[in-house]
């Protein structure tokens, strides 16, 4: 089994008002991406280095009711009275070859396994139906692609990169042990505090911290 991040994913009150938070932020303008029809969201997309991406995520609000909660907490009240606030880290995602390994050996529910198509480009990815995230958000959703190259090939490369998946838990010995569980402890740095998820970038503008 190989698990690598994939993509990471900042939440917004709209796309415009993150897409001004961020440049001013990491010094770089993210650019538009596509939409999602099933979850009636949209993204702007742009590289993060390593076959990895940046998502910024919002509802789309020209889109349908998707008829199902949405992915990533973006319906939780919570939520969007975070994101009203300013954009906020949501989740991060890892790439497997096997995500029916992942959940059989997941210590925890994951959700279903939703497919996705876009184009010629597939994937399967974990969503629970609640639209909650596995702990907050501290132990990461798991995608796996169709074969082909990662879509980050076909993104902009602005000079950010993802440095560091930095997690915070009351007992990071036990996150610990369930990122052990899943097979991505090397890919996050775990402290003690409060709960909490943050990305470490280095970007045009030096390090920068979306919490």
């Amino acid at each position: 089994m190989h698990n690598k991040i994939d993509h990471f994913a900042i939440g917004t009150q709209s796309l415009d008002e993150g897409v001004a938070v961020l440049q001013e932020t990491l010094g770089v303008t993210v650019p538009r991406g596509g939409k999602h029809d099933a979850m009636s969201t949209h993204n702007c997309v742009m590289q993060s280095g390593n076959e990895s991406f940046l998502e910024l995520i919002a509802i789309d609000p020209e889109a349908p009711d998707p008829g199902r909660t949405r992915w990533f907490t973006l319906d939780d009240p919570a939520t969007r009275a975070r994101l009203a606030a300013r954009p906020r880290a949501l989740c991060w995602v890892v790439g497997t070859d096997d995500l029916d390994a992942v959940i059989a050996a997941s210590p925890v529910d994951l959700g279903e396994v939703v497919p996705f198509v876009r184009g010629e480009r597939s994937w399967r990815l974990t969503v629970p139906a609640d639209g909650s995230l596995p702990m907050g958000g501290l132990l990461p959703a798991f995608i796996e692609w169709s074969p082909g190259p990662h879509p980050s090939a076909g993104q902009q490369d602005l000079g950010v990169r993802l440095k560091t998946v930095r997690l915070s838990h009351p007992d990071p010995e036990a996150l610990t042990d369930m990122l052990k569980a899943l097979r991505v402890d090397h890919l996050a740095e775990v402290r003690q505090g409060e709960a909490a998820l943050s990305f470490a970038l280095e970007t045009p503008q030096g390090t920068v911290v979306l919490d």
